[in-house]
């Protein structure tokens, strides 16, 4: 299941549940997307001896978090956002992060009909974590990206541009993600 933070307000809870079931609607085709990404094709030696055709990059659990945009965000489509705080205090993803959770965020942008991904990114969370620690340490603390409460001020997120952490970037379709910047 698309991952989201939930919250102990009934009416928060109702909204995440909403959501959620929409964010899960696009579940088949973000699996399609990964499966390019995280499988591949193994030697020769593999088929020859031991049967295999395709392999998984990984052997141990690879933990995705997952987050659809509507399609009245597309024009913010060279940022990225991550919830950065919750007036109740709710542990939010960017927390979860940056306390080591989850590998890959599979970040997309639904299309006009919102039905299907009109682009998406896939980022590597391990580098995104990296950077982040290194752009705190070399800027007296200051929390990366900008602040942008959520139209209903149910939460703040950070906001991050595609372009300033390359290293974050392992994949991306219709994104305009200029892949020669320098890491």
């Amino acid at each position: 299941m698309v991952s989201t933070c939930g919250e102990t307000n009934p009416e928060d809870q109702e909204t995440w549940e909403r959501d959620k079931q929409w964010s899960d609607g696009f579940l088949p085709e973000i699996k399609r997307n990964l499966g390019e990404h995280l499988m591949g094709e193994p030697p020769v030696e593999e088929d020859q001896e031991r049967n295999t055709d395709l392999i998984t990059l990984w052997m141990s659990p690879v933990r995705i978090a997952c987050r659809i945009r509507k399609p009245d965000a597309w024009q913010y489509r060279d940022d990225f956002t991550i919830r950065y705080s919750r007036p109740r205090g709710t542990k939010t993803e960017l927390t979860k992060i940056i306390e080591g959770y989850g590998d890959y965020i599979f970040y997309g942008h639904a299309d006009e009909d919102g039905h299907s991904l009109r682009a998406w990114g896939l980022g590597n969370l391990g580098a995104l974590r990296i950077w982040f620690s290194r752009y705190l340490a070399t800027n007296n603390g200051r929390v990366p990206g900008f602040s942008m409460p959520n139209t209903d001020n149910s939460s703040t997120f950070r906001v991050f541009k595609w372009n300033d952490i390359p290293e974050f970037v392992v994949a991306h379709s219709n994104l305009p993600i200029n892949e020669t910047a320098p890491p």
